[in-house]
């Protein structure tokens, strides 16, 4: 691990490598996924047909049930994780992709290369004086006129959690529940455009709303 790595990287990192397997059990169905949430992520794989750009990179793929989903909806994908044991997982589950550890405040990829990036529920865990760092590289990495799909837990004003303990593991994670203005504000900043907010409250056991902004970077500079 670099020197240089935040601190909040290195913690989340640790944190995911520790309850990687009952993470995975319990969150790596497709179709356990709202519907209403998988009618955003299979819209922006239309999105990405259109403009046939590149591939997508899925950043926070987790055990990758995204990624596999995306692939099967025809387009090319890989996932990028910052734990390696949920790498060494999604790869173990899914052998015909590729997912590698990265983080999104400092993506080992070309400029301008990507047809578009998810990023489902992985910002939550980037601090505020970080988050701006990771938007400009996901302008960075985009084609001209491609787009990424942000999912993430809200609470109105926004608040700052920080576990001790998931899963019967003791860990150390900081979970970051920004309204969607919070986070909109950040990725205008950065150069994208945001295009379409979905918000949506709790479901079923759900304690916290849901939003997904979808952004695009300008096909030139200001169009």
């Amino acid at each position: 691990m670099n020197a240089e790595t935040p601190d909040f990287i290195r913690a989340t990192r640790t944190a995911y490598d520790t309850i990687a397997e009952p993470y995975t059990e319990q969150f790596s169905d497709w179709a356990g996924i709202p519907t209403l949430d998988r009618a955003q992520i299979t819209g922006f794989a239309e999105l990405v047909k259109e403009q046939n750009a590149g591939p997508v990179a899925d950043i926070g793929s987790g055990p990758g049930h995204v990624t596999a989903a995306l692939h099967g909806l025809g387009i090319p994908v890989f996932g990028v994780d910052v734990s390696p044991r949920m790498a060494e997982l999604a790869r173990r589950a899914h052998p015909d992709l590729r997912f590698h550890v990265g983080s999104m405040t400092s993506l080992d990829l070309p400029s301008e290369t990507l047809g578009g990036i998810t990023a489902l529920y992985s910002i939550i865990h980037v601090p505020d004086e970080h988050l701006g760092t990771a938007f400009a590289e996901f302008h960075r990495v985009l084609a001209p006129g491609a787009h990424a799909l942000i999912g993430f837990q809200y609470e109105p004003g926004g608040t700052h959690l920080h576990l001790d303990e998931r899963f019967g593991h003791k860990i150390s994670l900081d979970y970051w529940l920004r309204t969607p203005e919070a986070v909109a504000e950040p990725l205008t900043k950065a150069g994208l455009q945001v295009i379409l907010r979905v918000l949506r409250e709790p479901l079923g056991e759900e304690k916290l709303s849901r939003a997904y902004l979808l952004a695009r970077k300008p096909a030139q500079d200001g169009f």
